[in-house]
């Protein structure tokens, strides 16, 4: 049975109004999200990878996608722009859980490279790169392209405080339903449109948009302060306390850490002198911004 857009319009509003139903609706990309008003944008990439694993020294990318979107000052989402898509193969066969993860197939691949200079011209100009999981995608997109070591980095995922403001956790199917908005698609482009509309969301918290909470983050410098050869038996303190270990596989030490806002290390500081060694030290201590985070330079 063939329906009306328009009456499946008026229908979803009806229900959602009546406070019974929550009502989600398919992402559509869009390309124009709020007037300018002539005033100057910024441009800003979303990019997301898909690879072979984990691994950002010895796995490969298969995947690199990228939209450009302006935006002002403000946080604000002004408008989408040029996207990029490209696929690339691996040296060895790509890992049947990839496959099933992506739905990304060697004969899709095959015969794949991604051109450096294309991905060189299409970042020109971009003043900073979002990804739902910098951690993971900075590490690969400045091994293959070092030109994203001088950008500014931001991570959707980590660098908003999701749960604050009424999400039930910070996946990216998780937040694009907290904004109204379902896509069944799992591919690398689609995951940056929506991520697009996710960070467009007005946050009922602060009424601006959560590329504004993203972008404060962001520019806000971090302090990194090492729990180095802590006692083993303080390692539950130290848990408590919000410290993260390091394996010290990617180079960094093996130890416990902790991130704080620029100011706090002082109090960190003490904490570890007072608890945790019961002795003056001066633990290692490292400065982060938006070009050195989430990087292997880091």
């Amino acid at each position: 049975m063939l329906h009306d857009p328009h009456s499946l319009a008026a229908m979803a509003e009806t229900l959602a109004s009546s406070g019974e139903y929550r009502i989600l609706r398919r992402l559509v990309p869009r390309s124009e999200f709020a007037d300018s008003q002539g005033a100057a944008v910024k441009t800003g990439i979303l990019l997301d990878v898909e690879t072979t694993g984990l691994d950002h020294t010895r796995d490969e990318i298969i995947e690199l996608a990228m939209v450009k979107f302006d935006y002002l000052p403000d946080g604000t989402v002004v408008r989408a722009g040029a996207t990029f898509n490209a696929f690339n193969e691996p040296s060895r066969p790509i890992p049947p859980e990839i496959v099933e993860l992506t739905g990304i197939t060697d004969d899709i691949v095959a015969g794949h490279r991604i051109d450096a200079d294309a991905v060189a011209a299409f970042a020109e100009g971009a003043v900073i790169v979002i990804a739902h999981n910098a951690g993971f995608d900075r590490k690969f997109a400045e091994r293959y392209w070092p030109l994203f070591a001088k950008k500014a980095w931001g991570c959707s995922q980590s660098e908003i405080d999701w749960r604050k403001h009424g999400f039930d956790g910070t996946r990216l199917g998780y937040l694009l339903a907290g904004a109204g908005f379902f896509h069944q698609a799992h591919r690398a482009i689609d995951d940056c449109h929506a991520l697009l509309e996710v960070l467009a969301f007005e946050l009922p918290e602060t009424g601006k948009s959560a590329l504004a909470a993203l972008l404060d983050r962001a520019r806000r410098k971090t302090m990194r302060v090492w729990a180095e050869q802590s006692p083993f038996d303080l390692k539950d303190e130290l848990k408590r306390r919000g410290y993260r270990w390091s394996d010290g596989t990617d180079g960094r030490p093996k130890s416990w850490y902790i991130d704080v806002d620029e100011g706090q290390e002082t109090a960190e500081i003490e904490f570890l002198r007072s608890t945790i060694y019961l002795r003056e030290v001066d633990p290692r201590v490292q400065a982060f911004g938006a070009m050195n985070r989430f990087s292997t330079r880091a």
